[in-house]
């Protein structure tokens, strides 16, 4: 990805594509006297059923805005607080501050509620690769990520250190190729993407830290009252819109849904993660400590994962099954015990027993892997002005590096869909935001994250289990589909 300098300090939406970064072709006469046709006969027949439905333009990308639906600007827009709805967000993770930098582009009146006492109080996990989301999230003013790598090749190996699969730029392109990748992932410590959208949102000070959500309730006067737990004392809020992004034990579903109709669901393992830098491994010659290649070692049972965390440093997962019992215990004992278990493990090939040594307890941590059933939107309708992003709405398992990808897309939709729904133009107040807004987003999110969710579940299977050790230059879930198609 060819970075480019964040020069502007402000965006609003261009006015072009009103923010969606894609524009629709106008139909032809011929597709719409089709159209209008069908609308006749089916008027004609005067029968009950489905009507035809408007075809759709083929979208392409906004030429102003480079399909980015964002324009420079020299001031934030002014939040519009009489036309749009004021939104709570509660929770400060990727996905709250994210629908917090797309409504602040878009002049929609928020507020940020995180239980935490700052941004750094506890960890917010290692790394994620940004996939769809990488051309997403210049959709949030960020057009280059000064601590992303990106990673152009991909390896298997067995414990013995035998490669059994290789995919990627690299493998597939000449290496004097003038030609640049056009599909790459992006490798990115989770604290640094979010410190990148505080910084659209002027820092941290725009979220509203320690407050702990306690309960909220619709009122008469057609707002939700929200009440928090602050140093101790009960401190109440109002908005119009109330946005859960508060991860997988969010405290909004629990009091919109309840936890006993999709509890967590534990998945049959264990996930440990570290960070090593790689000045403590300057006598490793490896070249799969380049900075950009993701490797995996597998056995069948353990599976250890390690991918560039920053330009001088890797992050690693190890992963295997066990009781969700012993899970927690071993999770509960800490990262010492964590680290002897996971090099307990691993005396496979060079350089996983070196990184893993090299580790410091510090950078260590470990817990059981969980996520949920599919959530029915039929659940969400209960409080018309509450909903639901992210790991909130749809947790699963780090096996298919999702969870931030979708977060982030959940929320572009969500702020498109707001600044679509709710303008001046709109009666928003009168038919309610749920009929406004809420139904198409949910019904939409939960349609594209429905796949990400079940795949990620099936690989908390396959990926310890034989079928990792197939030999073929594919990710190990392309042959698992193969094979079962």
């Amino acid at each position: 990805m060819k970075k480019v300098e964040n020069s502007a300090a402000s965006w609003t939406i261009c006015e072009e594509c009103h923010g969606r970064g894609k524009k629709s072709r106008r139909l032809t006469k011929r597709v719409l006297l089709s159209y209008k046709l069908a609308c006749d006969q089916f008027e004609n027949m005067n029968v009950e059923g489905i009507a035809p439905i408007r075809p759709k333009g083929h979208l392409f990308p906004c030429l102003i805005c480079s399909g980015s639906g964002l324009i420079p600007s020299v001031n934030p827009p002014i939040a519009d607080k009489e036309n749009y709805p004021h939104v709570a967000i509660i929770g400060a993770g990727i996905g709250g501050v994210a629908i917090a930098v797309a409504c602040l582009h878009r002049g929609i009146p928020f507020t940020i509620y995180e239980r935490d006492s700052s941004f750094d109080v506890r960890s917010q996990g290692y790394g994620l690769t940004l996939q769809q989301a990488s051309k997403a999230i210049k959709g949030f003013g960020i057009f280059s990520l000064e601590d992303g790598v990106v990673s152009t090749k991909h390896v298997v190996h067995t414990t013995e250190g035998k490669v059994i699969a290789e995919w990627g730029m690299r493998k597939w392109m000449q290496s004097d190729t003038k030609i640049p990748p056009k599909r790459t992932n992006m490798h990115i410590a989770r604290q640094s993407l979010r410190l990148a959208l505080l910084e659209q949102l002027g820092g941290h000070d725009v979220v509203q830290w320690g407050h702990q959500l306690v309960d909220f309730k619709e009122c008469a006067d057609e707002c939700v009252d929200l009440n928090f737990q602050v140093n101790g004392e009960i401190k109440s809020a109002k908005a119009d819109l109330v946005v859960g992004a508060d991860g997988i034990r969010s405290s909004v579903r629990k009091l919109l849904i309840g936890e006993d109709i999709t509890p967590l669901r534990y998945l049959g393992c264990i996930v440990i993660l570290g960070i090593c830098p790689l000045s403590a491994l300057e006598d490793i010659d490896s070249s799969l400590l380049d900075s950009a290649t993701v490797f995996q070692t597998a056995n069948g049972n353990e599976r250890i994962y390690i991918m560039p965390y920053t330009s001088d440093s890797v992050m690693w997962q190890l992963s295997f099954p066990m009781l969700e019992k012993e899970a927690k215990a071993l999770s509960a004992q800490g990262s010492q015990a964590l680290k002897k278990e996971a090099c307990r493990r691993t005396q496979w090939h060079d350089p996983i027993p070196q990184i893993l040594a090299a580790t410091q307890e510090l950078q260590i941590s470990g817990y059981p892997v969980y996520d949920r059933e599919l959530l029915e939107s039929k659940l969400l309708e209960k409080w018309g002005k509450v909903t639901l992003l992210g790991d909130a709405a749809h947790p699963m398992s780090p096996f298919k590096g999702q969870g931030a990808n979708q977060a982030l897309l959940d929320a572009i939709t969500l702020a498109r869909g707001i600044s679509k729904g709710c303008n001046a133009a709109t009666q928003w107040r009168e038919t309610g935001i749920r009929k406004s807004v809420l139904t198409e987003f949910e019904l939409e999110m939960l349609e594209r994250s429905a796949s990400k969710v079940k795949d990620s579940a099936e690989a908390a299977q396959f990926l310890h289990s034989e079928i990792v050790l197939h030999e073929g230059n594919e990710p190990r879930g392309s042959y698992l589909k193969k094979k079962l198609t």
